[in-house]
């Protein structure tokens, strides 16, 4: 599959790897060109542009935030423009789950997708895995199955709970549904929370 990858600090850019070494075509762009040539070096499409990288994707396209909240509504404010009816946008980042439900309203308004990814590996995702909480319609979230299922641990990474054995549930794979836009990063807030706790004991 296909994916417009935004933003190439340390998740973003391992994440791409990790995508690359699945199968997947990843066009990459981050402000900083020194990342986006290091992947390109690694079989990454890059560009110098976002209107560059919307350039080289094939519609529906399917465009992954990775940056850092503060800078998210400016993104988009960006990219809305040079979208197409039908193209997917997913902040995997660590976004305010309240400002998703917004963001999701005026993707809609544009017939634009929006997707949010509660992003859970650190460095170590791209060995590991990231554990991924997402929000968003359950057709697109279907859709992106195959990427959402690459970035996982995968099936055995970890025993499963007992008794929590739901046909059809990806949660053994490491990805979970978690319900409509904001529900992905409200996921990642809780689970957060009880890491932090853990931590803390």
């Amino acid at each position: 599959m296909q994916l417009g990858m935004i933003g190439l600090g340390r998740m973003g850019a391992n994440m791409v790897r990790r995508l690359a070494k699945g199968g997947h075509e990843c066009v990459v762009y981050d402000r900083d060109a020194q990342a986006v040539k290091t992947l390109q070096d690694q079989g990454a499409l890059g560009t110098s542009s976002i209107e560059a990288l919307i350039s080289q994707l094939a519609a529906p396209r399917a465009l992954w935030l990775m940056l850092p909240a503060a800078v998210v509504d400016d993104t988009l404010a960006t990219l809305f423009p040079l979208l197409q009816p039908g193209d997917i946008i997913i902040d995997g980042g660590n976004s305010y789950y309240r400002d998703d439900i917004q963001r999701g309203v005026d993707a809609r308004s544009r017939q634009i997708h929006y997707v949010d990814v509660g992003t859970s590996g650190g460095v170590a995702g791209l060995d590991r895995g990231y554990c991924l909480m997402i929000g968003g319609e359950k057709e697109v979230v279907q859709h992106l199955a195959p990427i959402f299922a690459t970035l996982a641990p995968g099936i055995g990474e970890a025993p499963p709970t007992p008794g929590r054995d739901k046909p059809g549930s990806t949660a053994e794979k490491g990805y979970l549904h978690c319900g409509p836009q904001g529900a992905g990063h409200f996921g990642k807030m809780v689970h957060n929370g009880i890491e932090y706790g853990i931590m803390g004991a």
